[in-house]
């Protein structure tokens, strides 16, 4: 989204961007600047570094060092910034509006999204979103004090949890899994908290546990593992089950144990955390910023910048989407030599969840998540 220069040398000057632009470069050089916006989520989670990381991958201000010569391998003229937002719910919610270019998904709540099921039931399906690329897998983790008394998801009945903010995938999800164990939010002493607030909250002990869709380790955990004996719920056996055969989109998983601080191996569930973008945007514009997402100079910057950047793969790039293909993404996977299957996304012939059995079949064709 091209930006004037009144507009953006303000933006510029808060992220310190400005050094990187030549003195005197005038109108014309601030006009050939995009601005692309990655909405994210709370700071405490995986979200908004992985968000700032795929901002640093594809950026390449007007006046960077070439490639070649070893500065940015981004798109040319393109300055990207991770938002922190509530999540997943609220990022598809500015997509859709126009206020976002792009923002990191569940592929759980796109899939709602763009069809207008499940938690989206009775609202206009968001048809405009598209895929950019799979990223890595996310776990459900449900994170209780060692002494709240809580062994299994039973167990929650009547207990001080966060179930995250309105507008998270992390509350849709918390639903999923309740539901499967046939309780609701009402049926807890529920808190809807971003996951840095709660953490602070069960390090006092003014909170029993707290619901996070997070890639592992998760930072805000880790931290609170490293001051307060803390134990993970196992999300498995026959509740799970049904959860995967009804949805393609999670898998079985375990969080090793030594993830965190004095927790061991826990059974769960995992979603996709996928990177997804306007079908407004131009086909150039997001076949450039899938060609330096998977540029090889990227790797390192992927690697070294967060745990779950090493995740980062072509060769999952695809797996489990959510929703449409981007063509200017599709161009650059085929140019790759990379197949992508497309589904029937379309919400208008699909019924909607009002009218599907209590326990939906199983969609296939999404592929496996690990």
């Amino acid at each position: 989204m091209p930006l004037t220069r009144r507009a953006l040398l303000p933006r510029l000057a808060a992220a310190g961007l400005l050094a990187s632009v030549p003195a005197g470069a005038g109108r014309a050089f601030a006009e050939q600047m995009q601005f692309f916006r990655i909405g994210t989520g709370s700071t405490g989670g995986t979200y908004f570094p992985i968000g700032s990381l795929l901002a640093s991958v594809i950026s390449n201000p007007p006046g960077s060092r070439d490639c070649e010569r070893g500065g940015s391998c981004g798109v040319p003229g393109l300055i990207a910034v991770a938002q922190s937002t509530e999540g997943s719910v609220a990022n598809v919610a500015a997509i859709a509006g126009g206020t976002l270019e792009s923002g990191l998904c569940q592929a759980d709540v796109a899939f709602w999204a763009f069809r207008g099921e499940a938690v989206f039931e009775g609202k206009e399906p968001i048809t405009s979103l598209r895929a950019l690329a799979n990223l890595y897998p996310e776990a459900i983790q449900l994170v209780v004090r060692a002494d709240a008394g809580i062994r299994a998801v039973g167990d929650l009945k009547g207990k001080r949890i966060s179930v995250d903010r309105e507008g998270s995938g992390t509350l849709v999800d918390a639903r999923l899994v309740l539901a499967a164990y046939g309780l609701a939010v009402e049926d807890l002493d529920a808190r809807f908290l971003a996951s840095g607030a709660a953490v602070e909250l069960m390090r006092k002990g003014e909170l029993d546990g707290l619901f996070l869709v997070a890639g592992t380790p998760t930072a805000a955990i880790a931290s609170l593992a490293a001051t307060t004996a803390i134990q993970l719920v196992p999300i498995s056996g026959d509740e799970a089950i049904a959860i995967t055969q009804t949805w393609p989109f999670f898998s079985n998983t375990t969080i090793q144990s030594g993830t965190y601080r004095g927790v061991a191996a826990t059974r769960t569930l995992s979603v996709g955390a996928q990177w997804l973008v306007s079908a407004t945007l131009p086909d150039d514009l997001i076949e450039g910023v899938t060609a330096a997402l998977w540029h090889p100079a990227s790797r390192r910057l992927l690697d070294t910048g967060h745990p779950k950047g090493k995740l980062i793969e072509l060769d999952t790039a695809l797996n489990g989407l959510g929703v449409p293909l981007h063509p200017g993404a599709l161009a650059y996977y085929e140019k790759r030599g990379i197949t992508y299957i497309d589904e029937e996304y379309d919400p208008v012939e699909e019924p909607s969840t009002a009218e599907a059995e209590a326990v939906p079949p199983r969609r296939e064709g999404f592929g496996e998540l690990e």
